[in-house]
């Protein structure tokens, strides 16, 4: 049986200071948990330099921003905790996950004095997909709950508050014997999956949503920095869920997702290809280059 993440025998870098992970402890009556003020980083590393470490403590800072709360804390000082959090754990192939949320000072709507605190953990983590699946092409689920209007969250932070309809939709897929789902906007786009973007392929041009009901992602921002290296077109378009049979491949990409190809979404299907497998291949080679340039 795996250990709960709460009794791993690592340490916590929590404001400043190293814990025990197992003696790291937040009050009940915390604001991050009663009203979802709390942001947060999900980052890998590879051969113990973790990937694009300061575009990540950058968008963490203004993802408080867009939450209304300063993280006190600078870029460089967040660069350099996770560092050390990594050495400190004797970790090389790890996940990482800064952490900044309001306190327990106040509890209420209301609670622009709450000390704002800041966390990070890092844990040894294999492939987010079973490796010899995720080769012949994952499946996914259409998911019931949509990415929100613009106009009614803070749809461009990575805030808690925003996952808890991909937990749920994730969960529904998981039972149906899904990898994941693949989420709408509110106006039935495509969008997004649970925790990755998604990309599509045809006539050997590729093709993703635009992203501005969510994240922009650095990984999505990586890959298409690596097709268009490659000579590759990339399309960023409204698709409609009409449009998914005009497509040859398809594949979703995230910091744990990595590039994943897609065979199944719903009654969709899909052949995991040249492209696919070009890009899993350049962005495997892409996020170890930092660690061997250390």
């Amino acid at each position: 049986m795996a250990v709960p993440f709460d009794q791993r025998a690592d340490l916590i870098w929590f404001d400043g200071q190293f814990q025990p992970t197992s003696e790291s402890k937040v009050s009940v009556l915390t604001h991050g948990l009663h009203y979802a003020s709390c942001v947060f980083e999900g980052e890998r590393a590879y051969g113990g330099t973790i990937y694009k470490i300061t575009e990540h403590s950058e968008r963490l800072r203004r993802s408080a921003g867009i939450l209304d709360f300063d993280i006190p804390y600078s870029v460089a000082e967040i660069d350099a905790a996770k560092r050390l959090v990594l050495e400190k754990n004797n970790q090389k192939e790890a996940y990482v996950r800064a952490i900044a949320w309001r306190g327990s000072e106040q509890l209420g709507v209301s609670a622009q004095q709450n000390k704002i605190h800041l966390a990070i953990a890092t844990w040894e983590w294999p492939s987010y997909f079973d490796p010899e699946q995720r080769l012949k092409g994952i499946r996914l689920d259409l998911a019931e709950y949509r990415r929100p209007d613009p106009a009614t969250a803070p749809c461009l932070a990575k805030a808690a508050g925003l996952y808890m309809i991909c937990t749920i939709s994730k969960h529904r897929a998981e039972r149906k014997g899904y990898a994941d789902a693949m989420m709408l906007d509110w106006q039935g786009r495509v969008a997004e999956c649970t925790g990755a973007n998604i990309f599509f392929t045809r006539d050997g041009a590729i093709h993703t949503p635009i992203a501005d009901c969510f994240l922009n992602g650095l990984t999505r921002q990586t890959v298409i920095a690596l097709a268009k290296q490659q000579g590759m077109e990339v399309i960023e378009s409204r698709i409609m869920p009409d449009d998914l049979p005009s497509y040859n491949e398809c594949f979703i990409v995230g910091s744990a997702a990595e590039v994943t190809p897609i065979s199944e979404i719903g009654p969709y299907k899909f052949r995991p290809g040249n492209i696919s497998r070009a890009l899993m291949d350049a962005y495997s080679n892409a996020v170890r280059l930092p660690a061997k340039a250390a």
